[in-house]
């Protein structure tokens, strides 16, 4: 008998402590969003040159490639730790360069760009022969930490004030935050266009439309807060 008494009052003490946590307090959920696009100042451009033969059966080798390279990269003002080797193809030892003077190295480099338009003046100035190929193999930007966090506040104001917005509908008073949450984002590349600037007061009706320079790709973010708020 004494085991059923105190389990009753063991029940009924757990079932008066789940009463006084029960949150009974009016409450509005919103969802709060930001977004943003951001040129990328932080380009990382490969290059590959391989050696290739003349029609006088010379070979133009990769030492004297890289040269070119090496030199046209100093005279755009890029430092010496953003021009990195990224891959090599190449002869195994000397001997093998004596015996097979038909293979062609390869030499494959990244190089971090601020303005991909350097890219063109760098390019330009080697052999084009011996430029295998040129792409664009990632982007950034070097402040990208920041804008997140200060997207994620943006957000979450946007939220705050949509929640705002409702019960002053309504009548209502919006108290303190209950819950936030922050969404899971992702940010994504996204080409834009550029319309050039028509020079003159008007251009002349004869004349071809002017192409649209095309921007590098963007970087977009987009953030989303679930925010939830007392109601007063």
């Amino acid at each position: 008998m004494k085991k059923i008494i105190l389990s009753a009052i063991i029940a009924c003490t757990f079932l008066t402590g789940f009463t006084q946590v029960l949150d009974t307090r009016k409450k509005i959920e919103v969802t709060g969003a930001a977004e943003q696009e951001i040129t990328p100042d932080e380009i990382y451009v490969g290059i590959s040159l391989q050696e290739y033969m003349t029609n006088n059966k010379k070979k133009i080798s990769i030492e004297d490639l890289e040269k070119q390279l090496q030199t046209a990269v100093i005279k755009a003002g890029i430092a010496n730790s953003d021009f990195m080797i990224n891959n090599i193809s190449s002869y195994q030892n000397y001997w093998e360069k004596k015996r097979n003077p038909m293979f062609l190295a390869s030499k494959q480099y990244t190089l971090k760009l601020k303005d991909l338009n350097k890219l063109n003046d760098i390019v330009s100035t080697v052999d084009a022969k011996g430029v295998a190929y040129t792409n664009v193999e990632s982007y950034s930007h070097s402040k990208l930490e920041m804008f997140k966090k200060d997207l994620k506040l943006k957000a979450l104001q946007n939220a705050k004030e949509k929640a705002n917005f409702l019960l002053t509908g309504i009548g209502e008073r919006m108290g303190g935050a209950v819950d936030i949450q922050e969404i899971y984002n992702e940010y994504t590349p996204q080409p834009m266009y550029r319309t050039m600037a028509m020079k003159g007061e008007m251009a002349q009706q004869d004349a071809p439309a002017p192409m649209p320079d095309i921007d590098f790709k963007k970087i977009k973010l987009s953030y989303q807060i679930r925010a939830v708020f007392e109601i007063k």
